[in-house]
């Protein structure tokens, strides 16, 4: 099991930028997937980003595809979520997730392990 900490949210204008972080406890994470996830009132919660164990490119939801970037350090225990360009349709709870295995996903169902989330509000 995976504990999951979030940090970085908060209130930007559009057009701004943010930088997500997740700091993990437990001996599993550099072999896990890792992803992010954002749930907007009213709405169910969508992928946005994930990532390999090792890393690599990430793979990303369109909607957020070329603005943000999912990264990990696996020798500090965290992931990463870069949100560039941000817009007010990107105000949600952001969460991050460990997947069930080592490789990407992008469905909740595929993911074991979730944090407490953490705001972010873009103002227009």
């Amino acid at each position: 099991q995976v504990q999951l900490v979030e940090s970085g949210g908060g209130l930007v204008q559009a057009g701004g930028s943010l930088r997500l972080s997740c700091v993990a406890s437990g001996r599993s994470f550099s072999s896990v997937a890792m992803g992010w996830f954002r749930q907007a009132p009213g709405k169910e919660r969508e992928f946005a980003a994930s990532l390999d164990w090792f890393g690599g490119n990430g793979y990303y939801a369109d909607s957020v595809k070329g603005r943000f970037t999912i990264s990990r350090d696996n020798g500090k225990n965290t992931v990463y979520l870069q949100m560039n360009s941000l817009k007010p349709e990107d105000t949600a709870v952001y969460y991050c997730a460990a997947a069930r295995s080592s490789r990407y996903a992008v469905t909740p169902s595929n993911f074991g392990s979730w944090g407490q989330g953490t705001q972010v509000t873009v103002s227009s």
